[in-house]
């Protein structure tokens, strides 16, 4: 009988993200100050002490109170999404896992900090992409899983 939820593989890989993402927000706010930066590859990747009151690309920045009822309604909407929908689907249970961790990672600094600490800083094709952090790509990671999932579950219908 095939099992019905992976909650120790999804507890890991929200509990571990959570972890990463929280010590290196930690380590930035204590070592650079806000603008500091230092190149770790050449004309590709920096890492770059930022801060964001908002969303990606500081939209809607200083709205804390519209990202605290949207994040918490967000994360409310994956828990039930996990135990209604991703029922024997590992993929499904991996995306969500990392989507609430990446949700929840950036909740713990706008509640504790009034704002996001950001400090990845790329150059991709010569585009200064936006600075982000391990909460964010959690995110972007868990969204390119649900699209796969839910690609290779149409394809099974078929």
């Amino acid at each position: 009988m095939k099992r019905q939820y992976y909650i120790g593989i999804s507890l890991f890989i929200t509990i571990v993200i959570l972890i990463l993402d929280q010590i290196t927000k930690y380590i930035i706010t204590k070592t650079m100050q806000i603008g500091d930066s230092f190149e770790l590859i050449p004309n590709f990747l920096n890492i770059t002490s930022h801060r964001n009151s908002g969303a990606a690309w500081g939209i809607l920045s200083g709205k804390m109170a519209f990202f605290y009822i949207i994040t918490v309604v967000i994360l409310i909407v994956l828990i039930v999404f996990y135990i209604k929908e991703a029922k024997h689907n590992l993929l499904m249970q991996v995306a969500i896992s990392l989507l609430f961790a990446g949700a929840l990672g950036n909740f713990i600094d706008r509640v504790l900090n009034g704002e996001v600490v950001d400090f990845v800083d790329t150059y991709i094709f010569s585009y200064n992409f936006p600075i982000f952090n391990v909460a964010d790509s959690s995110l972007t990671i868990g969204v390119l899983l649900i699209i796969i999932a839910l690609l290779k579950d149409m394809k099974t219908e078929e």
